[in-house]
């Protein structure tokens, strides 16, 4: 089959959706990143672009499913594009009730016309509209019960083989099932600028509808609305960040004038968080491998008016040759990771990560731990923190490096909630998506003992 030269349907949803659906398979492009490019590009309406999220993620999130759906009705060879958009439809058919089963067919055949020929858009109406004559197949045919959950949730089979390893059936289960739940939207509040209750006001000023969080008391939910349309958020009172990402700078818990490294600090979420909780009084020096991500740090550190925070382009793997010996009172390494706890914020994770990618994230992880040791004042503290459910990534990271630094203990984790600081165990804590609706993510608390 052959594909028309591309041209944009301006303001058409579905088109704009498989846009970017084809960039994040051939490009192995960020599907968030993507979205607000091409809402410009399409010159989508505000009142669609709800759509066009939903059905590019949730597309993207049921791949396997889809596939699985598609499987009876597809015979021969189809075009990668062919095969997206009739994702895109099964999609909307299957799991959109507003969206009406002919809508989306008629939508996927005007497609295939504008982006092939007629003899692809034939191909499209009849398979889809066989699959609504004779329903989807039933994942319950499939005997062998990795496969299954694997297919029922859309995850590789390799990956939930290895959660049902660290974590058996019934946790897995909710986590992969969790994974396919849009997200919540939070913000973290500015409290050098204004008290939450003032923050709540000022939002509801504006006509959004928001609450505070239940888990982390500086967090606030998003019922309608976007947080980054705000004033509250252009005016700095108010910061875009998982709520399970606010669990670090809690857990290193610095005071005012202390001196503070930010290892990986790009795009700089958890470096303001650290400024706000010292009172914008003392310094934190923000590193980074590239330079260019430590722009995004100066912004936001300018936005919400934190002036304590410097910014250095330094690989953390080489921070003890370029910094002082023992000078920092403590050290935050938001490590590179393999991303596993953000699946449903960045459902292309799932297909794109390898079980060999495990082991060099591992040897960077440590090899970030040894530098902050070296930079790190005797009785300072050290936490390490991962957006990943991996253990080899958190656990056995964690294992690893105080095998070879006897100088280093764990601590127990303090200044977050009872109702995670007791899913602690050992200095160390593990949250998974389904445990109150926020990312997986991984923190461990060090002290220096000499």
């Amino acid at each position: 089959m052959t594909k028309k030269k591309a041209t944009i349907w301006d303001g058409n949803v579905r088109d704009a959706a498989l846009t970017i659906l084809l960039a994040v398979d051939k490009n192995q492009a960020y599907s968030n990143l993507l979205l607000n490019q091409t809402i410009n590009k399409y010159n989508i309406d505000s009142k669609d672009r709800a759509l066009l999220t939903e059905i590019t993620y949730g597309t993207l999130q049921h791949k396997y499913t889809l596939d699985f759906y598609l499987e009876p009705f597809i015979r021969g060879k189809l075009d990668l594009w062919v095969r997206w958009l009739l994702r895109l439809s099964v999609y909307q058919i299957v799991y959109l009730n507003r969206v009406p089963d002919h809508a989306a067919v008629n939508e996927a055949v005007e497609i295939a016309k504008r982006r092939g020929h007629k003899g692809i858009s034939s191909t499209v109406n009849g398979i889809l509209r066989s699959i609504l004559r004779q329903g989807i197949p039933s994942v319950d045919v499939i005997d062998d019960p990795i496969k299954r959950l694997a297919i029922q949730t859309s995850h590789p089979e390799w990956l939930v083989e290895r959660f049902i390893e660290s974590y058996g059936v019934e946790k897995t289960t909710e986590m992969l099932h969790e994974n396919n739940v849009p997200p919540i939207q939070t913000v973290r509040v500015n409290t050098t600028k204004a008290s939450l209750e003032e923050v709540l006001q000022l939002l509801q000023a504006e006509g959004i509808e928001a609450k505070q969080s239940n888990v982390i008391p500086e967090c606030i939910h998003f019922v309608t609305g976007q947080a980054s349309r705000t004033n509250a958020f252009k005016e700095g009172y108010i910061t875009i960040q998982d709520e399970s990402s606010m669990m670090p700078a809690n857990v290193l818990n610095p005071q005012k004038g202390w001196r503070i490294l930010d290892m990986c600090a790009a795009p700089g979420g958890k470096t303001t968080h650290l400024a706000e909780k010292m009172g914008n009084n003392g310094s934190i020096l923000a590193t980074d491998l590239h330079p260019h991500k430590l722009d995004l740090v100066d912004a936001t550190s300018k936005r919400l008016g934190l002036n304590i925070i410097q910014t250095a382009p330094i690989d953390g793997r080489k921070a003890a040759e370029y910094l002082e010996a023992e000078s920092f009172d403590a050290v935050l390494v938001d490590a590179p990771c393999s991303g596993l706890g953000v699946m449903r914020r960045k459902p292309d994770i799932k297909y794109t990560k390898r079980e060999e990618d495990f082991e060099s994230l591992h040897r960077i992880q440590v090899e970030l731990l040894n530098n902050a040791v070296k930079v790190l004042k005797p009785g300072g503290r050290l936490v390490y923190s991962t957006c990943t459910v991996n253990s080899s990534e958190n656990e056995e990271t964690v294992h690893a490096f105080l095998a070879s630094h006897p100088e280093m203990e764990l601590i127990e984790i303090e200044n977050l909630p009872e109702e995670l600081s007791e899913r602690g165990q050992s200095g160390m804590l593990q949250v998974f998506p389904q445990d109150f609706g926020s990312d997986g993510f991984f923190v461990a608390a060090f002290r220096k003992t000499t």
